[in-house]
């Protein structure tokens, strides 16, 4: 009977090659979580800016049926970026969200101001987004978060 031999050739990677995939998912790494983190960031100031922005609609139904606004209910839900919420009719929940309804001299104002909470990632953590209604019946949209995590039609107010 005759033995037949086979060629197993070569049986793994080499110390070498291995070192060089690390390096490769190393320099990946570096360049991808930062860019991951800064996208975490803008997506929150782009949620805050919804949710905040969701309650005008019922601001100018107040405004227009001449609710004060301790009487006005928003339909604010809590949200975990800014705290828990309390009672918005008071003017503010005590944990980052501050409502004001005033008149001046073009007439009714409203000021939705969010503050970010611990559960916001680092770079927003404590700044603030802010709705604000001019008496002509305008709202604008404004942060003091950096601009590269501004959403669109958010100035930044730095």
């Amino acid at each position: 009977m005759q033995e037949i031999k086979m060629n197993r050739g070569q049986q793994g990677f080499t110390l070498i090659e291995l070192m060089i995939v690390v390096a490769i998912i190393g320099i990946l790494a570096a360049i991808a979580i930062p860019q991951y983190q800064n996208y975490v960031a803008s997506s929150q100031v782009a949620r805050v800016m919804g949710e905040v922005g969701a309650m005008r609609t019922q601001a100018e139904t107040c405004l227009m049926n001449g609710v004060t606004q301790a009487n006005c209910n928003f339909g604010w839900t809590n949200s975990n970026l800014l705290g828990e919420a309390k009672s918005l009719q008071t003017g503010t929940d005590g944990a980052g969200l501050t409502v004001e309804f005033g008149t001046d001299t073009d007439g009714d104002t409203v000021d939705f101001v969010a503050t970010f909470g611990a559960a916001s990632s680092g770079p927003i953590r404590g700044e603030t987004l802010t709705w604000s209604r001019v008496g002509t019946g305008s709202w604008s949209c404004s942060t003091s978060v950096e601009e590269t995590f501004a959403p669109s039609g958010c100035g930044v107010s730095n």
